[in-house]
């Protein structure tokens, strides 16, 4: 079991940076693959990013790419979500969400999930 706390959100203007940490429980965390995803009110949740658990494979959505970086520190137990250059339709619940085994991009394969943090950016 892990669990994970997410961290960092906030409201921004468009065109500016958030940095997303959640931490993670649990004594397996380095070998956990770990995704970021997003959430809008009244829209499905959506992959933003994932990352293997050494760092070496990552993965972004379309939307998101050369925007935003996702990154680990296994000894901080904490992956980040850095977002530059975020627009209003960023704005969403963040989550970040853990898996063992290889990286994919599909929610359903990630077994433990965080509470969110809510990501509002303005126009």
């Amino acid at each position: 079991q892990v669990q994970l706390v997410e961290s960092g959100g906030g409201l921004v203007q468009a065109g500016g940076s958030l940095r997303l940490s959640c931490t993670a429980s649990g004594r397996t965390f380095s070998s956990y693959t770990m995704g970021w995803f997003r959430q809008a009110p009244g829209k499905e949740r959506e992959f933003v990013a994932a990352i293997s658990w050494s760092g070496g494979s990552r993965a972004y959505a379309d939307s998101v790419k050369g925007r935003f970086t996702i990154s680990r520190n296994n000894a901080k137990n904490t992956v980040y979500l850095q977002m530059n250059s975020l627009k209003p339709e960023d704005t969403a619940v963040y989550y970040c969400a853990s898996r063992q085994g290889r990286l994919v991009s599909t929610a359903p394969d990630f077994g433990s999930w965080g509470q969110g943090t809510q990501v509002t950016v303005s126009s």
